[in-house]
């Protein structure tokens, strides 16, 4: 990839490797799928306003309807619903380890099951060095895998495979404006979310949830999604399907420098030592300085 998409790459991870601080924060008081509506139809406010200022609201066509909610429904609705659930039964460390087999999913939805980008030993092996790392960065959080509930690890790595199929399915919207696909795509998020935040958000209120919590729905309404969608896109339009999908490897190591940063938590030798395997991943998934070494050696 080109150095101004990693640069987009590194953006989008470190931005959402804080999304799973604000989740875990909104889920101990706001029902998940409450969550869900509150953070896609805040974002989506946002990116209609951005739409309406550059005059781009009639990119909005009808015939777009269907894709959007198809999209709003891959890459929106299933993945944060299946996270925000996990999330109460297991910690944000997991989590992300776990969402970090987005490219192994995407490469075998995008290479294999599709046939929509080319298969090769450089991205293979990248994308499993690049997981390889992550567990070995977050190996402390897999200490109570077995603890753990099946079913909520089951429902992280389901929004895996949803955000396999999201970057697969949004290639057509190649020709659309980023700001108007990722505007579209909540918009039919949203309105798939509220009839199901409306049933299950029976007993909640409001009035009853802190400011921290409010807090940290707006960062994830406002950054996590409204923001980094509209650097999604573009880097989806611009690298392809399984480049997009490396995000996913980026994140939990931006969420351990936030721990270090804020919480003031300590790194480890083993975490420094998976950062380390998880560079390498992404050197051999980027393939340009094996392929100048190569032209390098003699015959």
């Amino acid at each position: 990839m080109p150095l101004r998409n990693w640069v987009m790459l590194v953006v989008l991870g470190t931005i959402w490797g804080g999304s799973f601080l604000f989740a875990k924060v909104a889920v101990a008081e706001i029902p998940p799928f409450v969550l869900v509506f509150f953070r896609v139809s805040s974002a989506c406010a946002v990116l209609l306003l951005v739409l309406w200022y550059q005059k781009l609201l009639r990119k909005l066509s009808f015939e777009l309807a269907i894709p959007f909610l198809i999209m709003g429904i891959l890459n929106n609705a299933i993945p944060f619903s299946l996270l925000f659930l996990g999330q109460t039964e297991i910690g944000a460390g997991l989590a992300s380890i776990l969402n970090a087999t987005t490219p192994i999913f995407t490469v075998v939805v995008a290479g294999v099951l599709v046939k929509q980008e080319t298969l090769s030993a450089n991205k293979i092996g990248g994308v499993l060095l690049g997981v390889i790392g992550v567990a070995v960065m977050l190996s402390s959080s897999l200490s109570g895998v077995a603890n753990d509930p099946v079913w909520a690890q089951l429902s992280c790595l389901g929004a895996a495979v949803s955000y396999a199929c999201a970057a697969t399915y949004a290639r057509r919207f190649k020709a659309v404006q980023p700001q108007v696909a990722a505007t579209g795509q909540l918009l039919g998020s949203s309105l798939i979310m509220l009839p199901i935040a409306l049933y299950f958000g029976t007993g909640w209120t409001a009035s009853g949830t802190s400011l921290t919590a409010w807090a940290n729905v707006l960062a994830l309404g406002v950054f996590a999604t409204a923001l980094a969608y509209l650097i999604f896109f573009q880097l989806l339009s611009d690298a392809g399907a399984t480049n997009a999908s490396l995000v996913t490897l980026i994140v939990p190591a931006s969420a351990l420098f936030f721990g270090w940063l804020i919480l003031g938590e300590n790194l480890s030798a083993l975490q420094l030592g998976g950062f380390a395997i998880l560079l390498v991943g992404l050197i051999v998934l980027d393939g340009r300085i094996l392929r100048r070494n190569s032209r390098q050696v003699p015959e």
